[in-house]
């Protein structure tokens, strides 16, 4: 037993301190980490709805949902897919577009509809799942984002780019200041 005991105490000695991951992403460029804010952000929106009750309470929030989903995928589209062409698989950024496609296409029926309504809820839960699987395929090894920083752009000055843009678009759509 006392053999165990010194054996795990051990490996913990020796465990190596953690780098930073995918979700935290301390150690990417600028533009990758404006990003993955917004994904944290919204995956957390998400998980807040799933325990409201009230419709005015779920109205409330799906709308700053819809606000920071719209304002990402412009910014993403205006600028990020665009300076990563030649950088990133032609397939990944064209399947991107219409990932963003369906789900504005989604945004647009919910709030078409009110809280309560037959499939308001379910509509909404299907646009996380929609979101959470675009967020893994942009933040896979392999996938968008790790394309994007082994090529050539500069991700700190698009990030610039990204990050004023975003300021302008909250403050047209009737959002809060950017972090």
């Amino acid at each position: 037993m006392a053999a165990a005991t010194k054996s795990s105490s051990a490996k913990a000695k020796t465990a190596k301190p953690r780098k930073a991951t995918r979700r935290t992403g301390r150690r990417d460029p600028l533009a990758i980490r404006l990003l993955k804010q917004d994904h944290r952000e919204v995956e957390k929106m998400f998980d807040e709805y799933e325990q409201l009750e009230s419709d005015s309470e779920k109205l409330a929030l799906f709308n700053q949902i819809a606000l920071a989903l719209k304002v990402h995928t412009q910014i993403e589209e205006e600028i990020l897919y665009p300076e990563s062409r030649g950088e990133v698989e032609d397939d990944l950024i064209d399947e991107a577009y219409v990932e963003h496609d369906g789900a504005k296409k989604l945004i647009a029926e919910i709030e078409a509809m009110k809280p309560g309504q037959e499939f308001y809820d379910a509509k909404v839960k299907v646009l996380g799942e929609y979101i959470k699987h675009h967020v893994k395929e942009e933040e896979q090894p392999g996938g968008f984002f790790a394309q994007a920083k082994k090529g050539d752009e500069d991700l700190e000055a698009i990030g610039e780019r990204m990050k004023a843009r975003k300021e302008e678009l909250m403050a047209q759509m009737g959002g809060a200041k950017v972090n």
